[in-house]
């Protein structure tokens, strides 16, 4: 797993990919902050949080969209499949190289914070929540989107797909808003990925929420492995 997780994360920086995710979310961190916090003239960075929800959910599909469909295209599965390590190996390996990426990315929320403690105290339990729940949904959406990019051998209908499953989760909402039956409706509430995450804004660590995130993150990579298995037998 190592040799693969250090492959992976090699090789996002062998191709513009990790710059450009690193820069693209360090822009915005830094232009909510200009936004919401210098502006305004605030420590509150509630709202600088709760914009870079959407972001995530934007830009994470950029970032997984080569994972597992370049091996597929370039026909180096078959080596990784071949390689003395287990199929839940290969998959932790890429995810985790994916995940390292999106926390050096993320790392600019607690850089902004750090800066404006040397004006005003900044409400340090609001930050770590919020970043703890960035944490969660990053690590969530990673393995959603890696599982949709291991069924294709196209980064652009793997990126396509990760837009559309985004897309949908900001939906969940909306749909839950609109279904007349009771059970449906606390479904999808349940299945909110913004209800879950919006107790972090306001510094509130809900172990239920940061198991929900984990849950989704461990399916979803369990589910990648089983694809990755079923190819080595195909």
């Amino acid at each position: 797993m190592r040799a693969v997780l250090k492959r992976e994360f090699r090789a996002y920086f062998q191709s513009p990919l990790g710059f450009v995710f690193i820069a693209a979310l360090y822009f915005f961190t830094a232009y909510y902050f200009f936004t919401f916090n210098l502006y305004r003239n605030t420590t509150d960075m509630s709202n600088l949080f709760d914009q870079l929800f959407t972001v995530v959910l934007f830009l994470v599909p950029v970032l997984t969209m080569r994972l597992m469909s370049e091996d597929k295209r370039a026909r180096t599965d078959q080596l990784l499949l071949t390689a003395p390590v287990s199929r839940i190996g290969i998959v932790l390996g890429k995810y985790l190289s994916a995940l390292l990426v999106y926390l050096i990315a993320i790392s600019g929320t607690l850089l902004m914070a750090v800066v404006m403690s040397f004006y005003a105290p900044p409400d340090w339990p609001v930050v770590i929540g919020n970043l703890i729940g960035l944490v969660m949904l990053g690590a969530s959406l990673i393995a959603i989107c890696m599982f949709l990019s291991s069924l294709t051998e196209s980064q652009v209908i793997a990126a396509v797909c990760g837009f559309a499953a985004s897309l949908s989760l900001v939906l969940v909402d909306a749909m839950a808003d609109v279904v007349s039956s009771a059970f449906l409706k606390r479904t999808l509430y349940y299945l909110s990925f913004n209800n879950h995450y919006n107790g972090f804004t306001i510094g509130i660590i809900d172990i239920s929420n940061i198991l929900f995130f984990l849950s989704v993150a461990a399916l979803f990579v369990l589910l990648t492995a089983s694809v990755l298995e079923r190819r080595r037998w195909n």
